[in-house]
């Protein structure tokens, strides 16, 4: 099996775009153009000609293909390529408005402990507010005095920018919990090593959700795979006991999440680093929130 690609020369600038897709062609060809930075744009194994596509018609997005599908640590080769102080994450069906990747520099710069900011993100053409961001807004962990928003253990990927040197000390997104739900086990690493997380409303990232998105039991289905691997990376043995058996009893979809995590077992335990207290913490006050609401 083929190892991903090293890192090229970084790119200039102070921020640039990481997307990484696959077999979205047509739709990186309507988004890559409106990204106001450099572009990484790294493929995931497509085979519908989108490397080929993307360099014949804009030249200046920097095309970085693989030879097999890496899921979402394809943008952890990405920000190495990107070689920025700042990277901006987007989906080939996203983009950040205008004027707001600097706008959102300019509050990473005012916070240096920030190490992830989540925009504000629109869906659809109808610019509905994503609901997940209504409860980021409210997140329990209130806004400390250091960050610009309110503070979260989570993150969307696709509308996030990233502080580089951060994303990197931590490992950014890796080989095991692949996608969707990868930005789980980033924010707890990040949280451990004294970074924050924040969602700021000031900026804003337009999402305008593929036709040819999965299908929602199987998107269930990986997330579900995802939150077992990073719980086997990070979460006490009791906790993970209580995972498995949630995902055993409650239906179809999560039960095939637990199969599907089955291999990647032995490697999520040779990463298994347990957050430290003051993370479990921060957890508990957010489950005893889910609970109460």
């Amino acid at each position: 099996m083929s190892s991903p690609p090293r890192p090229g020369p970084p790119l200039p600038g102070d921020v640039a775009v990481v997307v990484m897709s696959q077999n979205r062609r047509e739709d990186l060809l309507r988004t890559l153009p409106r990204h106001e930075a450099p572009v990484v744009l790294v493929d995931n194994a497509s085979t519908d000609g989108t490397a080929e596509a993307v360099r014949a018609a804009l030249p200046e997005v920097t095309v970085v293909p693989l030879e097999r599908n890496v899921g979402s640590y394809a943008r952890t080769l990405g920000v190495e390529r990107a070689g920025t102080e700042f990277v901006a994450f987007a989906d080939d069906d996203s983009w950040w408005a205008p004027g707001d990747l600097a706008r959102a520099v300019e509050v990473m710069r005012a916070h240096p402990r920030l190490a992830v900011l989540n925009a504000r993100i629109l869906v659809g053409p109808e610019e509905r507010l994503d609901s997940f961001c209504t409860e980021l807004a409210r997140s329990p962990l209130g806004t400390p005095d250091d960050l610009p928003g309110p503070a979260l253990l989570g993150f969307i990927a696709c509308g996030a920018m990233v502080r580089t040197a951060a994303f990197l000390a931590v490992g950014g997104f890796d080989p095991v919990v692949r996608f969707p739900g990868e930005e789980e086990r980033l924010s707890l690493d990040l949280a451990a090593a004294g970074w924050g997380i924040a969602y700021v409303d000031g900026v804003t990232v337009h999402h305008h959700p593929s036709p040819r998105r999965s299908a929602p039991e199987g998107r269930r289905t990986a997330i579900w795979r995802s939150r077992l691997l990073t719980a086997v990376m990070r979460r006490p043995w009791a906790q993970v006991a209580g995972l498995v058996l949630r995902a055993l009893r409650t239906g179809g979809p999560e039960r095939r999440g637990l199969l599907r995590a089955l291999p990647e077992v032995p490697a999520a335990l040779r990463r298994r680093r347990v957050v430290p207290e003051h993370v479990r913490a921060d957890l508990r006050v957010l489950a005893e929130a889910g609970a109460a609401a």
